[in-house]
């Protein structure tokens, strides 16, 4: 470890952290611009890199994921916040329409922010997402609670450790993005050594922020993120990782660090925000569901379970349905069918093999559908049916197994009303973390439920919802917030504390809500199962990038061959 590297790449955030909470709005639009046309000039290698590392065939269906939470959700993030800063820079706070601005029955104040553009009808019809705010937040101050470092300046500058995943290449990016241009700290960033191979092109695309001085990259293994840890210049921490990570860098490693959390004695005395994980549920509302829908949503959900062979804090991991739902073994029969015909993945993420087997031995039900055998290490797809909801102390419930194997429970209930007010109990009450939920409901259901719906949505403790489809939406959309439900503390961090995306630059979310159509043609490109998902990768890509029509007319093509 160059431990004298990594003292003049904080000595360069320290001679500048003041400079950027100078730098006008205009000089952070300047800077956004040269991101965009960097992440464009290295996207195609990026992601060509990452298929060697992850040993994708670039000519694969699969080859679309690299690209799709690489560069497609980074370029659309910094497009849209572009955007606000262009608003800012005109009128002060950004610009939210009125029309745009509902206040539940309890007071709660809720803003749909997509779709907010014609293009968005385009890309994402029949998709509308809301952020929901936190009690104290009215539609008369929402703008004080927007963009704050830019109506005060904050009293002094600050450096951000920025420590990223392993599996995803925007997750860094896109941390340091928000602690730059939303809270206002300019940022080392340390990159996982799983996914080190992405600093180059990071460094490469943001070569503006690094050349004045407000953007510095560290390389190497947990001593590297110690020694900036406990780093006297360094002001915050952010963490993409697990509970276990956070819990050794706030209270230290081994017996010392356990004690250390009984007693709520952290060593760590730094503001740390964080993203941790979660064991995300999918929860299946009984209802009228026609075969054309049960292939659909086995799909839906194989997506959820398999996209980056797993390797997703928000892969789907508990399936909850009704145990009187007669549609129940024919929705499980099409998904192994479709687990079954997923071609197999390299188990890139370490520890994964030890994982699987530990959480295989945790119940005598798992079934292997997938092939064993394929390019590298391979973890089969695997689904674990029929889990005892009453078992609280379930391996499937309390841990996170990061790689693809996902446990399905059934709940007694008296009717669609009851099941959904108990599956949202279950998840609230059983479940760890706090991160994401999914609710699947047939329309005929949703609207025999009324408002009993919105209620199951607004007592579900997470940080984001979606409705019908995966609540990685939530993550790739940029307007939505990323993070765990609030209210986490130190000692029991769940999924964490604090968001990020957020390009409305909200300051109080509660929970980001997506609602999606229950059944969509043509099939989603995000779907495990698109056969041209690489092609539409590519052209959504250069649709997000320039917000031109231009490139719609091969992408809808694309997309209707999938």
């Amino acid at each position: 470890m160059d431990t004298a590297k990594l003292d003049r790449a904080l000595d360069v955030l320290d001679q500048n952290k003041e400079r950027w909470l100078d730098l006008s709005v205009g000089g952070k639009i300047a800077l956004v611009k040269k991101m965009i046309q960097g992440i464009a000039k290295v996207s195609n290698r990026m992601v060509a890199k990452a298929h060697e590392m992850k040993k994708i065939s670039p000519d694969s269906p699969s080859a679309a994921e690299d690209m799709l939470s690489g560069p497609v959700v980074i370029v659309r993030n910094l497009r849209l916040l572009l955007e606000t800063l262009e608003q800012i820079e005109k009128h002060k706070v950004p610009q939210l329409p009125q029309d745009k601005i509902r206040t539940r029955n309890n007071g709660q104040v809720v803003v749909e922010v997509l779709p907010s553009r014609f293009m968005d009808n385009l890309l994402y019809n029949g998709f509308k997402a809301e952020v929901w705010m936190q009690e104290g937040v009215t539609p008369n101050n929402l703008t004080e609670h927007m963009a704050e470092i830019y109506q005060k300046r904050p009293e002094s500058g600050k450096i951000a450790l920025v420590l990223g995943a392993g599996n995803v290449s925007s997750i860094g990016p896109l941390d340091v993005v928000y602690k730059l241009f939303v809270e206002g700290q300019v940022c080392i960033l340390k990159l996982n050594p799983v996914n080190e191979y992405t600093g180059p092109f990071v460094e490469e695309a943001f070569r503006c922020l690094v050349d004045e001085g407000f953007l510095q990259m560290a390389y190497g293994g947990a001593d590297v993120g110690s020694y900036l840890c406990q780093h006297d210049k360094v002001d915050e921490i952010h963490i993409t990782g697990s509970d276990k990570t956070h819990d050794v860098i706030v209270y230290g490693p081994g017996e010392e660090g356990a004690e250390r959390k009984r007693n709520n004695d952290p060593k760590l005395t730094k503001r740390i925000t964080s993203e941790l994980g979660n064991v995300s549920p999918v929860i299946v509302v009984p209802g009228p569901w026609k075969t054309g829908d049960l292939q659909f949503h086995a799909e839906n959900i194989a997506t959820q379970m398999t996209n980056n062979a797993g390797f997703n804090c928000n892969a789907s991991k508990v399936l909850i349905t009704h145990d009187g739902w007669d549609q129940r073994e024919s929705l499980l029969a099409a998904l192994r069918q479709t687990l079954r015909d997923l071609p197999p993945r390299n188990a890139y993420y370490p520890g994964a093999t030890d994982r699987y087997s530990s959480f295989m031995g945790a119940s005598e039900k798992g079934e292997a559908l997938g092939s064993k055998s394929g390019p590298g290490d391979v973890v089969p797809w695997t689904l674990v049916p029929g889990l005892d909801p009453n078992d609280e102390e379930n391996k499937f419930f309390n841990e996170e197994s990061f790689c693809a194997i996902t446990g399905e429970t059934a709940l007694a209930a008296q009717d669609a009303g009851d099941f959904l007010e108990k599956a949202v109990n279950f998840c609230n009450e059983t479940l760890h973390g706090t991160l994401n939920a999914c609710i699947i409901v047939h329309p005929e259901t949703a609207e025999q439920l009324g408002a009993k719906l919105e209620q199951a949505i607004a007592d579900l403790k997470y940080g984001s919802v979606a409705i019908n489809h995966w609540p990685a939406l939530s993550y790739a959309m940029g307007v939505t917030t990323w993070g765990a439900y609030p209210g986490h503390t130190l000692e029991d961090i769940q999924s964490g504390i604090g968001v990020v995306h957020n390009t409305w630059m909200f300051e109080k979310p509660e929970k980001s809500v997506v609602y999606g159509p229950f059944n969509v043609w043509p099939r989603p490109p995000w779907f495990v199962t698109h056969q041209r998902a690489h092609k539409v990768a590519n052209w959504l890509f250069e649709v997000e990038r320039t917000g031109s029509y231009v490139y719609l007319p091969p992408l809808v093509l694309n997309a209707a061959r999938g």
